[in-house]
């Protein structure tokens, strides 16, 4: 449930509503908007008699929220979240594309600065890049490890960016954490509820991807599991789900940008790199999520595609992602969003 406090109540009756909530057993959580500060109180509502929580000073109404995602609901937050990165970067809320773009792994520091430096020069305004990798055969490349962080340190040093990179295991998330700008949990791992809850502890910005089969109340359940942990910087990441189609890599859900930035109040991106698997088809599918209101895109980007060590056919070269983000300008200014 949902304690709406009125808009002239003080901070010391909001202190006397979450002291009883938490002396009641639940957990609460503070949300202060321009108008309003919502309180969410998570638990066995038995445990409280909600006439008396209605009589204390400052208490506007209780709210029941139905759905089995709380902290993630629209009702517990109206206004939407703004994640921000180092270097002046904000996500949602109408604020200008997140661009995150860049190889699929950190093959070696050259590499990875080459590719730095040409979507930085293209307009991105986030680095990407894998150091550790989840692959589905054992026998292909896993990534170079703090290595590969160190690479993409340097790169974040030469071209201004911060950068965002995945983690794979809980006994690595203090490591990535010391490196990365923000904290990627993967598809594969997105109902990883262990990885889940210690990223929800982590001081970093969190991306969290949707897993291929799973429905768009199981991707807010997974958020859900963050932010309980008193994490609230959450962007959610489309990149499609698996369908009966066989074409594509991957069948990238549009839908679930107007979806979830109706049920939710956390930004959402698109990934058309995994969501098609096909380098000639990502543009499309970028243009797509950008006039459906995605809050940015996660691009792969390679120098040379046909020599990258993962995800090469799905990769744009350079020249192709400048094209590319010159024709975003254009779908981004027809439905009034900066880039």
């Amino acid at each position: 449930m949902i304690i709406i406090m009125r808009p002239d109540a003080t901070e010391e009756q909001i202190g006397q509503v979450t002291d009883r909530l938490k002396r009641s057993g639940f957990g609460v959580h503070l949300s202060k908007g321009a108008e309003r500060t919502v309180i969410g109180a998570i638990g066995d509502r038995s445990a409280i008699q909600l006439e008396t929580l209605q009589m204390l000073p400052g208490v506007s109404e209780i709210v029941p929220i139905r759905k089995p995602y709380k902290l993630v609901s629209r009702e517990f937050r109206k206004e939407d979240t703004v994640v921000e990165l180092p270097g002046g970067v904000r996500i949602g809320a109408g604020q200008k594309l997140a661009i995150m773009a860049g190889p699929c792994s950190v093959e070696g520091e050259k590499e990875f600065l080459e590719a730095a430096a040409a979507v930085k020069k293209a307009g991105a305004n986030v680095l990407r890049g894998g150091a550790f990798k989840p692959r589905t055969s054992p026998y292909a490349f896993q990534g170079l490890g703090e290595q590969g962080l160190k690479f993409m340190a340097e790169a974040r040093r030469q071209t201004g960016l911060p950068f965002v990179t995945e983690v794979m295991d809980t006994r690595d998330v203090e490591l990535v954490a010391r490196y990365a700008d923000m904290l990627q949990v993967g598809a594969r791992n997105m109902a990883n509820f262990n990885l889940l809850k210690e990223v929800g502890r982590a001081k970093k910005p969190i991306l969290l991807k949707r897993g291929p089969g799973s429905t768009v109340q199981e991707w807010l359940m997974s958020a859900e599991y963050i932010l309980s942990e008193g994490n609230k910087q959450v962007v959610l990441c489309e990149r499609g789900i698996r369908t009966f189609e066989t074409i594509t890599r991957n069948t990238v859900d549009i839908n679930a940008v107007p979806v979830v930035k109706k049920l939710t109040h956390l930004p959402v991106i698109v990934d058309p790199s995994h969501g098609t698997g096909e380098w000639d088809l990502v543009p499309a599918i970028a243009r797509a999520a950008v006039a459906a209101g995605a809050d940015g895109l996660m691009i792969e980007v390679h120098p040379r595609p046909d020599e990258a060590k993962s995800d090469g056919a799905q990769s744009l070269k350079p020249e192709t992602f400048a094209g590319l983000m010159a024709e975003l300008k254009l779908v981004a200014k027809a439905v009034g969003r900066p880039l």
